[in-house]
């Protein structure tokens, strides 16, 4: 038989790993969400594992495999859900029933205190779901009148299905969310958990997001005095005054603060986006219609939430703006410093050439001066040795030596030029 990839069946499961919960009407789900406050993508996993176990080991229920990103199973009179992400964790517990008073935060005591202060990292966000049956759809807009205030409430019919979901996105003095699910008799208990689900999503994914409008704000402070001192470098690179060499270390300087906050923004701002993304997509796939003329979660998100994700975008556009105009101020201030390195290398070999002009009329005037010194050592040897001869024929040593003078001096300056020749 075929042999399999040794990950077939992983990434095949993978798909059905995290599925829906069942959720009863009426009934209540409480969703919390914890993350490391620095660096939690990289953060110890094993520890969130840990803290789940604990929570599991108070009410004797199973141990998730080891390595495992995601949990389901019963404790005590709930349903549990856990899910290890990428930056954070998420807990939701389910339970069925009427708790009686709406969002009183009962439901959140499930959670022991201690295993509360326990918890590795801080609380992202907690919300409060209260799943009810209706029939009537003013009793819906009357519940929703008490629960959530009437300024930034948003409530949509979803999926055709005649599911009622409503939230105000803010946080009561509780400290939780609300979220409320009104859904009619014939709605099934599936299709109230996948609602549930993408609410929940809706609600951490939305708030991990935000935190890249934190960064971008906290990145406009370092930004604005940087742009001034980068605009005033280039503004002052035209003065030919301006020493280059001080205008390179100052953009270098600029260059490297502009890096430092690309480092710590690039992985929030990429992080921002992809949430906003998950954001988008989950409100799409609601497929909302308007509720007794009320805006819709599409409309909040609009209003509220795109003017953020634009400013977080914004902010990136201009990080990196700057930093582009840091590398091009860069690369005009090289291209100046080189021109002028030009300049003084061409005056440098000017000078050279000057040099070379008279150290080649040096030599040819030290040359004329050694034909004459090497002739007259060579016509004193030769006096000495033709004087013998002229005596012996009736010459006198002035006589030789006149007319031994012309060849010498000339056979010197054809031996001095033939040296020259095959030195050059």
């Amino acid at each position: 038989m075929i042999r399999d990839h040794e990950l077939r069946y992983a990434l095949a499961n993978e798909l059905h790993a995290r599925p829906f919960p069942v959720v009863s009407a009426p009934g209540t789900a409480l969703f919390l969400a914890i993350k490391q406050p620095q660096d939690a993508a990289g953060r110890d996993r094993e520890a969130d594992r840990a803290h789940l176990i604990d929570l599991l080991d108070r009410h004797g229920a199973p141990h998730p495999t080891p390595g495992a990103t995601h949990y389901s199973g019963e404790i005590g009179k709930h349903v549990l859900k856990w899910e290890s992400h990428t930056e954070f964790v998420t807990y939701t517990l389910f339970s069925d029933g009427d708790t009686g008073v709406a969002f009183d935060g009962q439901s959140f005591k499930m959670l022991p205190e201690d295993w509360l202060d326990a918890a590795p990292g801080v609380r992202m966000t907690s919300a409060l779901i209260r799943v009810e049956r209706y029939t009537d759809p003013d009793e819906v807009s009357g519940k929703v009148e008490d629960w959530f205030v009437n300024e930034s409430v948003a409530v949509s019919e979803v999926v055709g299905s005649g599911l009622i979901i409503a939230s105000d996105f803010r946080i009561d003095a509780a400290g939780h969310k609300r979220i409320a699910v009104f859904a009619p008799a014939d709605v099934t208990s599936r299709q109230i958990g996948r609602i549930v689900q993408r609410m929940c999503e809706i609600e951490i994914y939305n708030t991990m997001s935000m935190l890249g409008l934190a960064m971008a704000r906290d990145l406009g402070d370092g930004m604005a005095p940087i742009e001034a001192r980068l605009t005033r470098i280039v503004e002052g690179m035209s003065d030919p005054t301006n020493s280059a060499e001080e205008t390179l270390k100052s953009l270098l300087e600029i260059a490297a603060e502009l890096e430092n906050l690309s480092v710590r923004s690039s992985f929030r701002f990429g992080a921002s986006g992809a949430y906003e993304a998950l954001v988008n997509q989950r409100v799409e796939v609601l497929r909302e219609t308007r509720f007794q003329g009320r805006q819709t979660f599409a409309e909040f998100m609009m209003r509220r939430f795109d003017p953020a994700m634009r400013t977080v975008k914004s902010a990136e556009r201009r990080l990196a703006g700057m930093t582009d105009r840091a590398n091009r101020a860069g690369e005009l201030l090289r291209t100046r410093v080189d021109v002028e390195r030009s300049a003084q290398n061409h005056q440098l070999l000017e000078g050279m050439n000057r040099r070379a002009e008279l150290q080649l009329q040096l030599q040819e005037t030290v040359e004329g001066l050694s034909v004459v010194a090497i002739s007259y050592y060579a016509i004193s040897i030769s006096l000495y040795v033709l004087a013998p001869v002229g005596s012996a024929i009736g010459l006198s040593k002035p006589v030789i030596g006149a007319m031994v003078t012309p060849l010498v001096v000339v056979a010197v300056w054809c031996l001095v030029r033939r040296i020259r020749r095959l030195v050059h």
